[in-house]
């Protein structure tokens, strides 16, 4: 007998039951006494005295081939309608398609592979509108950096409506506090009568801009905590903020340091700062770690080949050398944390308060 969940979604794509109707019904037939295998062998485990395994990880949107076939031909079909025609024209191609494939069909990655166009094509179509490629944050009166990144949240937020698209509603969020960072700054160059307020105060620049991060986490752990066994749409929505809440703590907190805008780009090799980056990707590791989300791991990747890249460069080793053992020493990290993430987090996690544990996903 096939899970009861992964029916109901398969019902949901097929359309025979409505949209975001497939959790509330598992729920309420769970309630009712009928049991999906995953809840019997659950069940079955506990009472034999043993914790039964499941990667909860596992994200909704990778479903089958006939998904990944699909989504190359969204690609393929958009980028050659944008090469050849009007770009405007390839906003009446994404929402006719969202009417085929996310409304009726409820295909998974198709939604994914369209809400990235969708946020390409507002990205492309408002600088276009400015005349220009804007600065992401708007200084003084310079109004065209808050015109460009306010686009975002607002059609992004119209197309989650629309569709319910985890994605779309988490660009939205994120768009929406980079717009609330730009207002303040605003607010602060109006009140101190600076009109170059963000540039003349880099330090509390990057003080607001790790209080948007922590507030970005705060929000994805907000979705994670109501789903901790990762079954409803919560914890997709929770999976897009913690990818994006991830880096943006990462650069900045290496802003904060002392890195500078430089920060940003992760590749600054500059020796008091190389240590600084090693923590600061290992404290996020032991957050992911603690919360089973591996987002948190992989972000930081690239940041810390870029510093372990540094530490050996510094060490005057061979250019061929320092690159080879940098590729390594990531490596290893990740067959480290990869292979042995449960026994790993188990044993972080026995370590907590009680009352934690029990809201966190199972160790």
């Amino acid at each position: 007998m096939s899970e009861l969940k992964s029916i109901l979604d398969e019902a949901e794509r097929e359309g025979i039951i409505p949209s975001q109707a497939s959790e509330r019904l598992l729920s309420f037939l769970v309630a009712r006494g009928v049991r999906a295998d995953a809840a019997v062998s659950s069940a079955r485990d506990e009472a034999a005295g043993g914790a039964a395994f499941s990667d909860t990880e596992t994200p909704s949107f990778v479903r089958g081939f006939h998904d990944v076939l699909i989504t190359i031909g969204i690609v393929v079909a958009l980028a050659g309608l944008w090469g050849i025609g009007s770009i405007y024209a390839v906003f009446p191609a994404i929402i006719v398609l969202a009417e085929i494939l996310v409304r009726r069909q409820r295909l998974a990655l198709p939604a994914v592979a369209l809400t990235i166009a969708l946020a390409l094509w507002t990205g492309a179509v408002s600088a276009m509108l400015l005349q220009g490629s804007p600065q992401i944050i708007g200084i003084g009166d310079n109004n065209e950096g808050l015109q460009y990144t306010l686009a975002f949240p607002v059609v992004l937020g119209l197309f989650y409506l629309l569709y319910r698209i985890p994605l779309a509603f988490a660009l939205a969020i994120m768009g929406a506090v980079v717009v609330a960072l730009q207002l303040v700054l605003r607010l602060l160059g109006w009140l101190s009568g600076d009109p170059l307020y963000a540039v003349t105060h880099g330090g509390v620049l990057s003080m607001l801009a790790v209080a948007c991060a922590v507030g970005l986490f705060a929000l994805a752990m907000r979705f994670d905590l109501k789903d901790p066994l990762r079954r409803t749409v919560n914890s997709d929505i929770a999976f897009w903020l913690h990818l994006g809440a991830a880096p943006a703590l990462l650069y900045s907190i290496l802003w904060l340091s002392g890195g500078g805008p430089g920060a940003l780009s992760g590749l600054d090799t500059v020796s008091m700062r190389t240590p600084m980056v090693v923590i600061t990707v290992m404290a996020l590791m032991l957050v992911g770690l603690i919360i089973d989300r591996r987002a948190f791991v992989t972000s930081g990747l690239v940041s810390l080949g870029a510093a372990l890249y540094g530490i050996f460069r510094q060490g005057n080793a061979q250019v061929d050398t320092y690159i080879f053992v940098t590729l390594l020493a990531v490596g290893v990290i990740v067959l480290i944390i990869g292979t042995g993430w449960m026994p790993l987090r188990r044993a972080v996690v026995r370590r907590l308060p009680d009352g934690m544990q029990k809201r966190l996903p199972p160790a």
